[in-house]
């Protein structure tokens, strides 16, 4: 795999579309996590509920446990007591469920913050990045052969727009066809340059 292009403009290009992709991603990665954070904090009002929930609920057992001692009217005393900390584990289970929505939402959310733009660097920018390694390091392969300038020459006379192959001259087609070294090198030279690369070495 060849990473960047041999003439200079266009691996700057490369080079600085790659920078500006990475911290693209990085700051929706951050975003995400600010997201995040900032659900989260609806989750407070859950933790308190909770937290006060089960401290009510463990005052009023205590209580009841105190007035269960006393003697004939000690059973009757307690069950209020035990009738209103179950209500308080109640609410403390309330407070504890706001929490597992609001953690649950928090993590969608984020997820959905940095979903977009993964989803456009992996399905548009990426394809396209390893399209051109691809054709970049087999150009590289070949354009010091012979036989790999023909195929440079071919690859340009189908993919090259016209008006690029038309500068080489109105006969340029036939030119290859009939093995003219000089349109050869020229096709292989229009192809290799529209990747960046430098020329096949004389």
């Amino acid at each position: 795999m060849k990473p960047y292009a041999d003439r200079l403009p266009t691996a700057v290009r490369q080079i600085l579309t790659d920078i500006i992709v990475v911290l693209w991603v990085y700051l929706w990665i951050r975003a995400a996590l600010w997201v995040n954070d900032m659900v989260e904090k609806l989750g407070v009002p859950g933790q308190r509920l909770e937290s006060a929930g089960g401290g009510i609920a463990d005052n009023l057992t205590d209580a009841g446990n105190r007035v269960g001692g006393v003697p004939l009217v000690g059973d009757q005393l307690v069950k209020p007591f035990n009738g209103a900390a179950s209500a308080a584990r109640s609410i403390a289970e309330a407070g504890r469920q706001t929490q597992e929505v609001v953690d649950t939402m928090a993590l969608v959310v984020a997820l959905i913050a940095v979903a977009v733009p993964f989803a456009l660097v992996l399905f548009l920018w990426l394809p396209l990045r390893v399209r051109w390694m691809r054709r970049a390091a087999v150009a590289s392969a070949v354009r010091d052969q012979p036989a790999g300038r023909d195929l440079l020459a071919l690859r340009a006379l189908a993919s090259q727009p016209l008006n690029n192959l038309a500068k080489l001259g109105p006969d340029i087609a036939q030119s290859w066809r009939n093995g003219d070294a000089e349109a050869v090198d020229a096709l292989a030279e229009l192809e290799l340059r529209s990747l960046g690369l430098r020329g096949p070495r004389r």
